[in-house]
């Protein structure tokens, strides 16, 4: 007998083949048949007019830390998403030291926008070993999830405070080298490590992987290809505008003495700067003539992103903004009120030197979120730039004087520079390379300030009824058995007989995300963004009804996905 059919559903099965109508019946966690049902079923449901697809697959999150408050990973589940890659960016919770502990937290606060109350009250911290942190995650969450282990949790196990500013003796290295052999074993997905310029620890000093020379990364590169299904991940300063050479030399050869795949996350598509997708895709083309394989994630949608003056964010990281914007609040509202400062600001915000963060110069296209103050009364959903006409102030002055008002805890968001067509037909295209894969939510961090998990259901969305640039079947590979292929899992990714009854069941008609809002339902009432999820009926785990109707059932049936068991080893030829 089966357990469920699901009955006269439109089957896109990830591997790309135009649609077809059929019943899918699921027994012990695996998709027993795809077409036509006769055996008997505990339940049914009818889902004609209604797409049938494997769960999706998100290739970059950090759900380490949030899985143990929320075994669904919302709102990751909640758009179809069934398996999770975490433990990116060189940032793991484990291997851990009892002593580190407070570090890592404060670490992972700062770098990863983590709630500290969250981190704090949210999470057992019971585990020294990689392994030790799997298994307190085993049988407890509703999603699949595959952990990399991170490179700066283990130099600081192997050097405590020396791994900030330090590098390994001999005897260092080789215990650096063994823990992460360890890991593997245990089920780790592979190494992943940070060498960007924007990843700073909770005392402002850059994280203990950006002291890492490559001699080290490359002995532990090799470390990864003594692994079955095993991966690199690896970010370095320009993963967010454009590689230098020496950074294309590194993960060329990361890969290459690894004989894995190495990915990096965001590539960032802009058809105002036309010369940036080539470059960042030579890495790839020179990986492959040497052994190796560096593909490159990127999103399908446009990620809200909020700023502030009033914490930290992504303006901090413009260069010679940092020591302003980390005032008291007080003295930084002086400052910032001083058309000399404001001056020099703007100068820097749009110099050559701020790479990316150049995007974020141009104030007047600024919307004024959440505000406090009676003040700006109304100002909510405005635009900077008329509300300067109005008040006859330049762009900036008038953004500074409403967050002031707020005693700078105003929300802005920046009203995205590269929302035109010709960026969108570029997208189009780098979507084709054989190197580029989407994703790249960030799921789990920055909370607060971003919500990139809807991006599956908001691609869908815009390819069935938006500005459909794939068909809705490659849109499906591309976001089910394509990163599922890079990663090696092992029997999932296509709805196919025999293999795990990951799938997400939904309305072509209706199927979206809905607008991010504020909740304040952390640890600690601790605050985070939320989308909805439009048009998912249902969402299967294993087998296991996990969502319905964007509500969860409140069962666990996820599983820790072990290199190895779980993952095959993926070539780079």
């Amino acid at each position: 007998m089966l357990d469920h059919v699901i009955k006269g559903a439109t089957v896109v099965d990830g591997t790309g083949v135009p649609a077809f109508v059929a019943d899918v019946g699921i027994r012990d966690g695996r998709i027993a048949v795809v077409g036509t049902v006769t055996e008997e079923s505990r339940t049914s449901e009818d889902a004609r007019g209604l797409v049938l697809a494997p769960g999706f697959v998100d290739p970059h999150t950090h759900y380490d830390a949030q899985l143990f408050w929320d075994p669904y990973a919302t709102p990751s589940l909640n758009h179809g998403v069934t398996t999770v890659a975490a433990g990116n960016c060189g940032f793991t919770l484990a291997p851990l030291k009892p002593e580190d502990a407070d570090y890592t937290r404060r670490m992972m606060s700062k770098v990863e926008g983590m709630s500290l109350v969250a981190l704090e009250e949210g999470a057992p911290w019971s585990w020294r070993g990689f392994g030790e942190y799997l298994d307190a995650l085993e049988g407890r969450i509703a999603v699949n999830a595959g952990f990399m282990v991170g490179h700066c949790a283990l130099r600081r196990y192997v050097m405590g405070a020396d791994a900030v500013g330090g590098q390994p003796n001999a005897e260092q290295l080789a215990a650096i080298v063994g823990l992460l052999h360890e890991a593997m074993d245990a089920g780790a997905w592979g190494f992943s490590t940070t060498q960007s310029s924007t990843h700073s620890d909770g005392d402002g000093q850059p994280v203990a992987s950006r002291h890492a020379r490559p001699e080290e990364l490359l002995a532990l590169s090799r470390a990864v290809g003594e692994h079955e299904g095993t991966q690199i991940e690896a970010i370095v300063a320009g993963c967010l505008d454009q590689f230098s050479d020496a950074e294309i030399d590194l993960f060329v050869e990361m890969s290459a003495v690894a004989g894995r795949p190495l990915n990096w996350n965001v590539l960032t598509v802009d058809a105002a700067v036309p010369e940036r997708v080539p470059r960042q895709l030579f890495a790839s083309e020179r990986a492959r003539k040497a052994g190796g394989r560096v593909v490159a994630l990127t999103m399908p949608i446009l990620t809200p992103m909020n700023m502030s003056l009033g914490t930290f964010c992504a303006l901090n990281l413009i260069p010679g903004w940092g020591p302003i914007l980390s005032l008291p609040v007080p003295e930084r509202i002086a400052r910032l009120r001083e058309p000399d400062v404001r001056a020099e600001m703007l100068r820097n915000a749009n110099s050559k030197e701020a790479g990316v963060f150049r995007r974020l110069a141009n104030f007047g296209r600024y919307v004024i979120g959440d505000t406090y103050s009676v003040a700006n009364e109304g100002l909510t959903g405005r635009v900077v730039k008329d509300i300067a006409e109005e008040r006859g102030q330049e762009p900036f002055e008038c953004l500074v004087e409403i967050c002031a008002a707020d005693e700078l805890r105003t929300v802005l968001w920046p009203m995205p520079s590269d929302n035109d067509p010709a960026s969108w037909a570029l997208r189009a295209e780098t979507w084709q390379h054989e190197d580029v894969l989407l994703g790249g939510s960030d799921a789990g961090a920055h909370l607060d300030r971003m919500c990139g998990a809807p991006y599956t259901t908001r691609f869908i969305g815009d390819c069935l009824r938006g500005r459909k640039l794939v068909g809705l079947e490659q849109a499906v590979k591309m976001l089910t058995d394509d990163p599922a292929r890079l990663f090696g899992l092992r029997e999932r990714g296509q709805v196919r007989e025999g293999w795990h009854a990951d799938l997400v069941l939904f309305d072509p008609e209706r199927i979206d995300a809905g607008k991010a809002t504020l909740l304040h339902d952390l640890p600690g009432d601790s605050p985070r963004l939320d989308s909805k999820a439009i048009g998912i009926t249902a969402v299967w785990v294993n087998g296991v009804e996990a969502i319905r109707g964007d509500v969860v059932s409140g069962s666990v049936p996820g599983r820790v996905l072990r290199s190895g068991r779980d993952t095959r080893t993926v070539s780079t030829r």
